[in-house]
């Protein structure tokens, strides 16, 4: 079974290498030439457009699609050079980015109409997890289309979620995953700002939270880094900010409104008309630091 990549960056880089490694064979179109050049040295092989990349596959070859948002999504398969007009009987879309339901749903039903499966398949974890097949990969198709493609999903990914059979289903599950990551960033953020100014050391705070009740995984993995001062972009704010306003749209769309989501959103939203929006998200301390009023 050949794949080919659309996006090779922080999460699409990772899956490369780990496919790579397992001597899968794997075509790469990026638009970045450092990621060109990365997907290289990892042994892929490279391609000038969505529709080149996808003329490499074979008859049951998977495109796997790994860009920002629905807009992306719908131009690297239906913009100029898009794969749509590659693909063919047989074939199917990995749709990995974190969009909307129903930009998921309209997307598999028009794959559908080229007889194309699609496999609503977004991911979470990060780079590191995904280069060692740690991330959680939620899967959302028809059974038997998840069947044929078992084995790719497993090089992939040891923890493949089986949501349901009906696409938009993981969707709808990674935006109930990110608005809680989201929540508890920014509560992670939050009391580390406030243990700062109560004049606790950081370091202890932390690992102290880390044994007890207040413990996140995404607030460990973040606060670790922004106290190291460390902010080099694996997940930009504009991604959780982005993720955070898609849950609450879904969250409207089914009438249900929490009192914690709007927040965390309106702090992501903030952070990025501040000047972050390009850095990695652990700098909502830094932000909370500076926005925080002293008395």
């Amino acid at each position: 079974m050949t794949v080919a990549f659309i996006g090779a960056g922080n999460m699409g880089g990772a899956l490369v290498e780990r496919l790579c490694e397992a001597h899968w064979p794997v075509t790469v179109c990026d638009i970045d030439p450092l990621r060109q050049q990365q997907a290289l040295a990892a042994g892929a092989s490279l391609a000038d457009s969505p529709l080149s990349a996808v003329a490499q596959l074979g008859p049951a070859g998977v495109l796997v699609i790994v860009v920002v948002d629905a807009a992306q999504c719908r131009e690297v398969l239906w913009g100029e050079q898009g794969a749509a007009a590659g693909l063919r009987a047989g074939q199917a879309v990995l749709l990995c980015p974190t969009i909307a339901p129903e930009d998921t749903v309209a997307i598999a039903e028009r794959l559908a109409s080229q007889a194309v499966d699609c496999i609503d398949a977004p991911m979470s974890g990060g780079p590191q997890r995904a280069r060692d097949g740690r991330m959680s990969l939620m899967v959302a198709a028809p059974g038997a289309v998840l069947e044929r493609h078992a084995a790719l999903l497993s090089a992939l990914s040891l923890q493949v979620m089986r949501v349901s059979e009906r696409v938009g289903d993981g969707a709808r599950t990674k935006l109930v995953n990110n608005l809680l990551a989201g929540i508890n960033l920014v509560g992670a953020a939050e009391v580390l700002a406030l243990a700062e100014r109560m004049g606790l050391d950081l370091h202890t705070t932390l690992e102290v939270i880390e044994h007890s009740s207040g413990q996140s995984w995404i607030g460990s993995d973040r606060m670790r880094r922004a106290i190291d001062g460390d902010l080099a972009p694996r997940a930009h704010v504009t991604l959780l900010e982005k993720d955070t306003r898609l849950a609450l749209a879904a969250a409207r769309s089914v009438g249900f409104e929490g009192p914690l989501g709007a927040s965390a959103a309106g702090v992501f939203k903030a952070a990025s008309e501040a000047g972050m929006a390009d850095l990695d998200d652990a700098a909502l301390l830094s932000f909370l630091r500076r926005h925080s009023p002293r008395p």
